[in-house]
């Protein structure tokens, strides 16, 4: 990366992939932030530190494409013990049940993508649902995309600033 100062800043492992891969390393830092559910990574963290060093469009899109998939773990783990939890959770599960087959899970998935919300848990439901797979990437990716480019663009206009102001640059 360019600048030493914001370089330190960016996990030492989340450096190596970035140095090393440039795009695509943002791309699967920003996958296994994703991926994992139990131990969150804060890729976000990562991307706006990268967005003042890189492209933040390119920034902004790898992030987004590397989130949408690490949250098929979440998917695919609800697809999986779908039945299980239906099955202890019946009265619970019922309530939902109807409500995700209507057209506004779309923009639900959309809007916990976007924003600091857990959307891992709507991942969960939209599996243990079957919702449709394919509207549900694309629901996520539209999300993480508005998110990361706000990020990216944040640290290349913010952190500019303030190394500007104190004398980084």
């Amino acid at each position: 990366m360019a600048n030493a100062d914001i370089a330190t800043r960016v996990p030492i492992w989340a450096r190596y992939l970035i140095d090393t891969m440039g795009y695509l390393g943002v791309f699967f830092v920003s996958f296994i932030g994703s991926a994992t559910i139990i131990f969150p990574v804060p890729s976000f963290i990562v991307v706006f530190f990268v967005g003042a060093v890189m492209n933040p469009w390119l920034v902004g899109i790898s992030a987004a494409l590397g989130n949408a998939l690490g949250e098929l773990t979440g998917y695919l783990l609800g697809k999986g013990g779908g039945k299980i939890i239906e099955k202890r959770y019946k009265k619970g599960v019922g309530k939902y049940k109807e409500w995700f087959k209507k057209d506004r899970v779309f923009l639900l998935i959309t809007i916990f993508a976007a924003t600091p919300l857990p959307d891992d848990i709507v991942g969960l439901m939209c599996g243990i649902f079957n919702y449709n797979i394919k509207k549900f990437l694309l629901a996520s990716f539209i999300g993480k995309l508005v998110l990361n480019l706000l990020l990216a663009w944040g640290g290349f206009y913010g952190l500019r600033w303030v190394l500007s102001v104190f004398g980084g640059q």
